[in-house]
């Protein structure tokens, strides 16, 4: 029996990277509520680690700064779209991405806002139509109407800047992008008039290269201040082009 149950695990070692989760997927009343109106449909997706993967801190140090890493392992099948969804926040959907055939197999990591201990999922959909889930459960609080980092002058000052580095590991291509935005949620107060600071941040954002899409985003207010976005890619010869666009209609352009 033991021997046989070695043998197996063996032969899917995607369950044994499954039973180490320190931090898996709670039953949700919140998802079951959300499900039908994220994904079309009251089934459940299944939960796939050898089709994705997604990593998250079982107590997050920073409720507005809480890193989210998603991952294929190699010789999955390709993603096309991705709604990243924290359960237990006021506007459940942090994201929509799609993702471009240079992005496959994904390595992908964004940084989230976590108001409340809460499950925290990726629902993908395949290049065939079908949908996979993977998630964490993370222990955080707080973090929508967690203050800005910066005063209000110094966020205007820099806000739309941006800063793109390329790095590589394991002999691929790793791009980190950072844009300066405070990413309001609509939640927060600010410090020194104590009045409540209207919702406004990055809502759409669009990454290519030589016309081809690497990634774009559609967000709503749990995206964190000052997002990062670190992804891998096959990269080619042309510049990076980034394209952002906020709630106010203020659009900035830049290529690397």
């Amino acid at each position: 029996m033991r021997l046989a149950l070695v043998l197996a695990l063996l032969a899917a070692p995607h369950l044994v990277l499954a039973a180490e989760i320190e931090n898996p997927l709670q039953p949700s009343e919140a998802w079951d509520d959300l499900r039908s109106s994220i994904i079309g449909t009251d089934d459940e997706p299944p939960i796939d680690p050898a089709i994705l993967l997604l990593d998250a801190p079982k107590r997050a140090d920073n409720p507005a700064l809480v890193p989210v890493h998603i991952t294929q392992p190699p010789g999955a099948p390709a993603i096309t779209g991705l709604a990243l969804v924290v359960d237990g926040n006021p506007a459940p959907v942090a994201a929509e991405f799609t993702f471009g055939k240079a992005l496959m197999p994904l390595d992908f990591e964004v940084r989230v806002r976590v108001d409340s201990y809460s499950d925290l999922r990726a629902v993908a959909t395949l290049a065939d139509g079908r949908k996979v889930m993977a998630g964490r459960f993370v222990k955080a609080s707080g973090g929508c109407a967690a203050p800005a980092g910066k005063s209000m002058d110094d966020m205007r000052a820099t806000m739309g800047q941006m800063k793109f580095r390329r790095t590589e590991e394991d002999g691929r291509q790793i791009g980190t992008l950072m844009i300066r935005h405070p990413n309001f949620s609509g939640l927060q107060r600010d410090q020194v008039t104590l009045l409540t600071i209207p919702a406004e941040f990055i809502q759409t954002l669009e990454v290519t290269q030589d016309g081809a899409e690497l990634f774009t985003m559609n967000a709503g207010i749990s995206i964190s201040e000052d997002p990062v976005f670190r992804f891998g890619w096959s990269p080619g010869d042309a510049p990076v082009k980034i394209h952002a666009q906020d709630t106010e209609g203020r659009v900035w352009d830049q290529s690397f």
